[in-house]
């Protein structure tokens, strides 16, 4: 009996140990499929943003295309655009801009006292805190003492440490104050024992772009010399106007909003370009390449380069703008740490600048749980420190199978933008493979199709599940690749593919036509909107006839008086989605 028991126990033991080993090994596959799926979104993100990169490259170009040949339609009007792009205007003093903007007695937000005092940096994080605005005169006049000391300010700022006084350099922010507030928190407020680097793009995407911004610029207005802030490709009005920021300040301050922006872009102009740490580190938004010469940027008029996306005037032709351009993906915060010997930075040869970093502060950048952010603490003679973080709420605490969720259906839903935006293109691309006119292609076609229109080097076949139908035999019913989703037509005369192409170029567009609304009416003549159309679909080869725009344009003039509200115009092309049929959990899902 005795022994019969051992066997039976023996027994129990194995098979419970098979039950724990197969539990074991399908939680293993089914965490590695979860992280497969958050991946794939991940990468949907990834190839999305570095497209819109590319798309802002070849608006740059375009706008020296305009100023090459728009000048003989509105050439006064062009003029006065440049020079507005080109020089600091003298109406903009302090009187017109700030003395006349009383604060009332109701205001109940933060009142700052000037000269400034980290009292003030405590009262703004406190106000931010609560979700408390700061009234439009505390606004303009910290941006304009902000402006009289970046002035005085070499091109690149340079910075000892030593062990009593490490820096902490931070990479973009991106209006994502909560990150701020959790670098602030973790490694100390800034102050003259606790320096910092900001190494650009405060603004833009997030929600809160003027918090951070004024933060940033009142604590370098109490400490100068210990809080240095880099200019990155996101100071820039005109990048502002495609990615949030201006929207925010509009929306934020109705009345002076305009006047704000206006001071932003002559103190975008005036930010460093970058900050050289013990003369063997360079900090630098947008990276180094084999072209970069920090001779030739120390002698740069920065503040004549307004915008990334304008050509530079004459005198900065030479400027090296690889330290703008070069932004791809998330990785664009570079900090060469380079072996000196003894020699100053500026007179290395290009080989010896053999060490790059990248820093990124902005977590959860695309989607919640998505990516941490970073800082990193640095001291003379030891090496670098990193610190990650994360900014947790309510959706970090559920499970990782709805984080995943969440994310790739966000994923899901702008790509399928991406998809409805190139609707004919990819259409007749369809019809050209399916020979036998059925409606449907092998899978293969199919990723051949979407990746030779949309161009995202993304895994499509992966994909596939959530965009598209699939047969038992595993062809793809091609039109169901643009189900659940459409474009809003803002009259029903205009024809899908001039909609479709005026919804894919939205953001060009309301950048163009801003650049060339010299008295910010937000108007533009129907002229104008023809001739810069012209010249746009010339650039961007575009294959519409111009009937069509022109019958377009005069339908959208609707009171006939031969002007268009442009901003309006374009926010009639939006996308409307069926959202309860765009993802399921468990019934469809990215790999």
């Amino acid at each position: 009996m005795g022994c019969s028991s051992s066997s039976t126990k023996t027994r129990k033991s194995e098979t419970s140990l098979k039950a724990a080993l197969i539990i074991q090994n399908w939680y293993r596959g089914y965490k590695a499929r979860l992280k497969a799926r958050q991946h794939y979104a991940l990468t949907i993100f990834q190839s999305i943003e570095y497209a819109d990169e590319q798309g802002q490259m070849q608006l740059s170009t375009f706008f020296s295309f305009m100023f090459e040949n728009y000048a003989h339609v509105h050439k006064e009007e062009l003029e006065l655009r440049k020079q507005s792009l080109e020089s600091e205007q003298d109406m903009r003093d302090r009187h017109d801009y700030v003395d006349l903007i009383d604060v009332p007695d109701s205001y109940n937000g933060p009142r700052l006292q000037f000269p400034l005092t980290c009292t003030d940096i405590d009262l703004l994080l406190e106000a931010f805190k609560e979700q408390q605005i700061l009234h439009a005169h505390y606004v303009l006049e910290v941006l304009f003492e902000t402006k009289k000391v970046l002035k005085q300010m070499p091109n690149f700022t340079h910075v000892q440490t030593s062990p009593s006084k490490e820096l902490t350099i931070c990479g973009d922010l991106h209006g994502k104050l909560d990150d701020l507030f959790m670098i602030f928190y973790k490694n100390g407020l800034p102050s003259e024992s606790n320096p910092y680097v900001f190494n650009g793009d405060f603004v833009d995407r997030g929600k809160n772009s003027i918090e951070i911004l004024m933060i940033l610029c009142v604590s370098f207005l109490v400490y100068p010399n210990d809080l240095h802030l880099n200019r990155g490709n996101h100071e820039d009005f005109m990048m502002n106007l495609r990615y949030g920021f201006t929207k925010e300040i509009l929306h934020k301050y109705k009345l002076h909003g305009k006047r704000i922006l206006q001071i932003l872009e002559e103190l975008y102009a005036w930010l460093p370009i970058g900050t050289i740490v013990d003369n063997e580190i360079l900090v630098i938004h947008g990276g180094i390449s084999e072209t970069t010469d920090l001779n030739l940027l120390h002698r740069v008029e920065r503040n004549k380069m307004k915008s990334v996306l304008i050509p530079p005037t004459e005198t900065n032709r030479d400027y090296d703008t690889d330290s703008k351009h070069n932004k791809v993906g998330v990785t664009f915060n570079a900090h060469g740490r380079i072996k000196t010997n003894g020699s100053p930075i500026e007179h290395l040869p290009k080989h010896e600048w053999e060490q790059v970093v990248t820093i990124f502060s902005a977590s959860n950048y695309y989607e919640e749980g998505s990516n941490r952010g970073a800082y990193i603490k640095l001291c003379s003679g030891t090496a670098p420190r990193f610190f990650q973080y994360q900014v947790t709420k309510a959706t970090c605490f559920q499970p990782l199978r709805q984080r995943v969720y969440t994310m790739e259906s966000s994923a899901i839903k702008i790509l399928k933008e991406r998809v409805i935006s190139r609707k004919s293109d990819l259409t007749r691309a369809f019809q050209l493979q399916d020979h036998r006119k059925s409606g449907k292609l092998s899978l293969s076609q199919w990723a051949f199709c979407m990746e030779n229109i949309l161009g995202l080097n993304l895994p499509w076949r992966s994909l596939s599940s959530n965009l598209v139908n699939i047969d038992k035999n595993g062809n793809v019913e091609y039109m169901s690749s643009f189900q659940n989703i459409h474009i809003e037509k803002p009259v029903q005369e205009a024809h899908s593919t001039l909609v479709e192409t005026l919804y894919r170029y939205r953001s060009d567009l309301e950048i163009i036509f801003n650049a060339i609304d010299t008295d910010h009416s937000g108007l533009i003549s129907v002229e104008e909107f023809r001739a810069m159309w012209k010249l746009f679909s010339a650039h961007y080869n575009v294959l519409i006839d111009d009937s069509q725009v022109n019958k377009l344009a005069n339908l959208m003039d609707l009171n006939k008086d031969g002007s268009i509200d442009f901003n309006e115009f374009l926010k009639a092309f939006y996308v409307v989605h069926r959202y309860e049929d765009l993802m399921k959990p468990g019934v469809t899902n990215l790999g």
